[in-house]
């Protein structure tokens, strides 16, 4: 059954926890939160939380942890090797995936490191539904090139394929026969497509990628970083799946995968990663980079207790009470900005809620950094943190050209168990107004770029004056009002 509840027509998602232990937010009148924007370089990367009054950078590391999580903390065992609390948490994968060894380390990035390092030469090409930055950034790094086989209607911001996130596995056939299966070392498929959308892939969809590339010797790679959500959509948009238990779709992803990834600070709501797989020879060739860039092979740069905090949040992302509250949530704020002709991705997918910039501010030249642009204005309208996903998250070519990303997004990342509705709908009022008041923004240009992940921390600046023109007309339409 879905957690939704019906008022005087209206539909809307149910919290189906209560809420014990609180923060203090802190809501900034527009001024300062257009000059503390200025002062992070118009990157939502740099801005201090302490100016922020909703965080919806992202779902990592920052979901709510249940009393369960908070109370198996304190059985942690912090000694160096042979921690009881690895041999608990090792049980515990072993028990959710149906995997046989695992490799901690301190996050999902590092397990991607060890993956380039350990089965990346120059010249090989690595096929994937879609790339993530850190991901692509490592296998680069290590000489291969990244192509993306995600179907076509994943790049259709509106079309309403319930699986936009699927593998196009003729195009797999299709590379095989032009370089052979040799120069490719794995194809990775990602549980709910991040840079576009957070949008799912099926059950039978990965059982095709399965066996294609099990029919020409290719490792298949799951990283499961946002399984959850995609476990989720699976259970209630894949008719084949309906009867199925979380669990058993869980058991038979991981089945059809050579190797299993993830970031913790996304699955199991603590913060960590590993590497999981039943091959003895692929956890030999990876376990030395373990204690070489991470830590001893029982705790891998992980905090104990966040392990013992992984344990139980693995077992509450088998409860459906648990798994569809962000996918819930995030539906509810794509429908409603719906309502008013914003230009939001569809279906809602995992993750957040995405604006789509490319036509919220249709005006804005790519060139210009519009979802960079709408993130900055959607802070400063709301005090709302987001995150650009577009052309800023891509890095220029050898030769200095950029590429322009197939999709311009603003995310707005729906931690779990984090906020209420009334400040969802807060935001959704906020955007509403800024979407009204649309042709003010303006773009962005550089003002410090590095060369390697330039949007965690590179540095923009307003082209024109759009931002104080942004906060006149607030205070013109809103008077005194934060």
């Amino acid at each position: 059954m879905s957690n939704v509840s019906y008022f005087s027509g209206e539909t809307f998602p149910l919290e189906m926890h209560k809420v014990r232990i609180i923060q203090k937010l802190t809501l900034l009148p527009i001024e300062q939160r257009a000059q503390a924007m200025a002062a992070a370089g118009y990157n939502s990367f740099l801005l201090e939380n302490k100016d922020v009054f909703l965080d919806m950078l992202t779902d990592s590391g920052v979901n709510a942890m249940s009393d369960r999580q908070q109370a198996a903390m304190l059985l942690a065992d912090d000694a160096y090797a042979g921690s009881a609390t690895f041999f608990r948490l090792h049980a515990k994968l072993q028990e959710f995936f149906g995997l046989k060894y695992f490799l901690p380390t301190h996050q999902g990035r590092a397990a991607e490191n060890i993956l380039s390092v350990t089965f990346i030469k120059p010249g090989d090409v690595v096929p994937m539904n879609y790339h993530f930055t850190t991901t692509k950034a490592h296998l680069v790094r290590d000489g291969a090139r990244v192509v993306e086989f995600i179907k076509k209607e994943g790049l259709d911001v509106s079309n309403d394929d319930p699986f936009k996130g699927e593998f196009d596995c003729a195009r797999l056939e299709a590379l095989v026969e032009e370089i052979g299966a040799d120069r490719i070392p794995f194809v990775r498929m990602e549980a709910g497509t991040n840079l576009i959308g957070g949008q799912p892939f099926s059950l039978a969809n990965l059982r095709e990628v399965s066996e294609t590339c099990h029919k020409h010797g290719i490792l298949l790679v799951l990283d499961a970083s946002l399984l959850a959500d995609n476990l989720h959509f699976i259970k209630t948009r894949e008719a084949a799946c309906k009867d199925m238990s979380i669990h058993e779709i869980v058991l038979e992803m991981a089945s059809l995968s050579d190797i299993v990834y993830s970031s913790f600070r996304k699955l199991g709501f603590g913060r960590g990663g590993g590497i999981c797989t039943s091959n003895e020879e692929l956890y030999k060739r990876m376990r030395g980079f373990v204690p070489m860039y991470e830590g001893f092979l029982t705790y891998g740069g992980m905090s104990v207790r966040e392990m013992e905090a992984i344990v139980i949040g693995l077992d509450e992302t088998l409860d459906e009470d648990m798994i569809n509250q962000g996918p819930n949530f995030i539906a509810h704020m794509v429908t409603e900005l719906q309502k008013y002709n914003i230009p939001v991705v569809t279906p809602p997918g995992g993750l957040g809620a995405h604006l789509d910039a490319m036509r919220f501010l249709d005006h804005v030249d790519q060139r210009q950094y519009p979802s960079a642009s709408l993130t900055a204005a959607v802070y400063i309208a709301s005090g709302v943190r987001g995150m650009e996903r577009g052309t800023m998250s891509e890095q220029r070519e050898p030769d200095g050209t950029e590429p322009l990303a197939d999709m311009e997004l603003l995310r707005l990342a729906m931690p779990r168990r984090v906020f209420t509705l009334s400040q969802v709908n807060y935001a959704i009022d906020r955007i509403r107004w800024l979407y009204a008041n649309r042709r003010i923004v303006g773009g962005l240009e550089w003002d410090e770029e590095p060369e390697i992940l330039r949007f965690f921390y590179g540095r923009l600046r307003p082209i024109g004056d759009w931002p104080a023109e942004l906060v006149a007309k607030f205070r013109q339409d809103f008077g005194d009002s934060l």
